[in-house]
């Protein structure tokens, strides 16, 4: 039997059918045959900062490496790294979060992973917002649950409410998934709307899972954790955001006490640990001289975010709330003087190919309109910003 014809009867999971393609990748290579081809793209669609790990974390892995402190870490993590996120939310929020209820997991896709492994059972229904980040369905759904997008508009700053967990909690809803600040809307909810929702959450005896990845690029208020708010919620957060530390795959989870041997007992089965030398390396995240970049790198973004909006809504897009945090605007197209502008995708190509600015159409993030509506990521420097601003001017005729 040929290699071919193995491979034509081996049958995947039914799971793996209900896992859409990751579009925002698809632009990722149309953008990358072009610059093949010899074009000046300028990237605004992966959410990644253009900072690297500053040289204090990087060569706090290079000691690690060398010293030969690389073999596997606890399965919760190391207690110094545990430790220091403890004290990061000590001093940054005043919160007291004990250092055994975190949990050290290779980076938030695997914290989301173990948190749906502990809380998702076959048919559990778990209502998140539309627009989301696409991953999080798919992470319901990898454990047998059924994800229900809610159609959340502007007014609702693109966050689930109150109201929502009112009007959608059904017998088969466990609990809710939800991040503040989010993707891609960079919006956060307010203090009030995340304790109302919490509430109404616990009211019903479910489970709140709130992402808080993008939380230190926050910008115009002060973010507050959904740790403040009620103790038996479950946070994820990530070195790769605010510590620009994306390839390094390190995150953390902060979970109640009384699970924590759960969570202890899954990560020894399902990851043994995380990157042992990247937790050595984050270590020095929590130095004052990388405190120190990680500010000033957080007041870039909010300096690119505070030109990019205007400049958008000057250009025809339409951006009804300003977002707050991370570094993404989701801008409606429908005003848009342009022939494509009832179709993201199609829009979104064009402008790729023409203006040579690549931007991801709204299909990735939701059902709920998301044909008018496409994703900037301003993760890129101020003076490419500035270019693709003009190139879509001269493209739209402004």
């Amino acid at each position: 039997m040929s290699s071919n014809s193995l491979d034509t009867n081996l049958q995947v999971a039914q799971r793996v059918h209900a896992i859409e393609p990751f579009r925002v990748m698809e632009m990722v290579k149309a953008a990358a045959l072009l610059r093949r081809a010899g074009r000046d793209i300028i990237s605004m669609s992966v959410g990644e900062p253009d900072f690297t790990a500053p040289d204090i974390v990087a060569d706090a892995a290079v000691a690690a490496i060398r010293g030969g402190v690389t073999q596997y870490t606890e399965s919760l993590g190391l207690p110094e790294l545990r430790a220091a996120i403890s004290g990061h939310y000590a001093a940054t929020q005043g919160l007291d979060i004990d250092p055994r209820r975190i949990v050290i997991t290779a980076g938030a896709s695997a914290g989301l992973l173990l948190a749906c492994a502990a809380l998702v059972g076959q048919g559990d229904e778990v209502l998140m917002p539309d627009p989301s980040y696409p991953c999080n369905r798919h992470f319901v759904t990898s454990f047998g649950g059924t994800p229900i997008l809610v159609p959340a508009s502007f007014e609702d700053r693109y966050q689930l409410g109150a109201h929502h967990v009112h009007e959608r909690w059904t017998a088969r809803t466990r609990g809710v998934l939800v991040a503040s600040p989010s993707n891609p809307t960079g919006t956060s909810m307010t203090p009030a709307q995340l304790r109302d929702m919490l509430a109404a959450v616990r009211a019903r005896g479910g489970f709140a899972i709130v992402d808080e990845i993008y939380q230190g690029l926050t910008y115009d208020h002060v973010p507050v954790s959904a740790l403040a708010l009620d103790p038996d919620v479950i946070t994820v957060n990530s070195f790769s955001k605010y510590f620009n530390m994306t390839g390094w795959r390190l995150g953390w989870l902060v979970v109640p006490d009384s699970l924590v041997p759960v969570f202890e007992k899954l990560a020894q089965n399902l990851f043994i640990c995380a990157p042992t030398i990247a937790q050595h390396a984050a270590l020095a995240c929590f130095q004052p001289e990388a405190l120190t970049i990680f500010e000033a790198r957080r007041q870039e973004f909010q300096r690119r975010r505070d030109y990019l909006v205007p400049a958008l809504r000057e250009l025809g897009f339409g951006v009804p709330v300003m977002p707050d945090g991370a570094f993404y605007v989701y801008a409606d197209v429908t005003a848009l003087d342009h022939p494509l502008r009832g179709d993201s995708a199609a829009l979104s190509m064009a402008l790729l190919n023409d203006a040579h600015v690549a931007i991801v159409p709204g299909d990735d993030f939701g059902v709920a309109a998301p044909a008018q509506h496409v994703r900037f990521s301003y993760a890129t420097k101020y003076e490419r910003i500035e270019e693709a601003v003009a190139r879509l001017a001269r493209q739209l005729g402004r």
